[in-house]
């Protein structure tokens, strides 16, 4: 049965938050906020916090550099994971991707179906490795970014999870570089 083992100590990662938007800003902003509000209380440092506009080329230019920058284990999207014309956002990060966790949006659609039903099939949230880095593109709504950190991130981005968890390999994601 999943835990915490509370005999290991808590190892905080730094995270950067990426909201993707035509029409936000960090005033506005509730589902970044609720991400950082959630990390930081979980423990966390925020690294970087970002509103990018609705363009692949955007969204990917912002996603390479916290890729790049050794200090940022963890980066979250918010938003632009829809059907619509304007959604890019998993066009822009899956293409960065040297890893697909295909679990991860599958995971997040169960939880969700269990709030909106059928609905969820309209989400293309998605996670992956780049760089060393973890990626999770989530949905723009802050109740499906709760729902995302609070039944799967929160855990997983927590090193005392057990069975296991993402943090514990970190160390091992760029291997196949040496």
């Amino acid at each position: 049965m999943p835990r915490i083992d509370d005999t290991r100590p808590f190892l905080p990662v730094n995270i950067a938050v990426m909201t993707v938007s035509d029409t936000r800003s960090v005033e506005d902003d509730k589902s970044g906020a609720a991400l950082v509000e959630r990390l930081e209380r979980a423990g966390h440092r925020l690294h970087a916090r970002a509103i990018v506009k609705d363009d692949v080329a955007g969204i990917r230019a912002q996603a390479q550099a916290w890729i790049a920058d050794p200090e940022v284990d963890v980066v979250l999207t918010t938003g632009g994971t829809g059907v619509t014309g304007r959604d890019v956002t998993p066009e822009a990060v899956e293409g960065l991707f040297e890893k697909h966790i295909p679990g991860f949006g599958e995971l997040f659609r169960w939880l969700s179906y269990q709030k909106v039903g059928t609905s969820t099939i309209q989400s293309r949230a998605t996670g992956g490795v780049a760089n060393g880095t973890y990626i999770f593109a989530l949905p723009g709504s802050p109740s499906a970014c709760r729902d995302a950190w609070d039944g799967i991130l929160e855990a997983q981005l927590d090193n005392r999870h057990r069975p296991c968890n993402l943090v514990e390999l970190m160390p091992r994601l760029n291997e196949h570089r040496k």
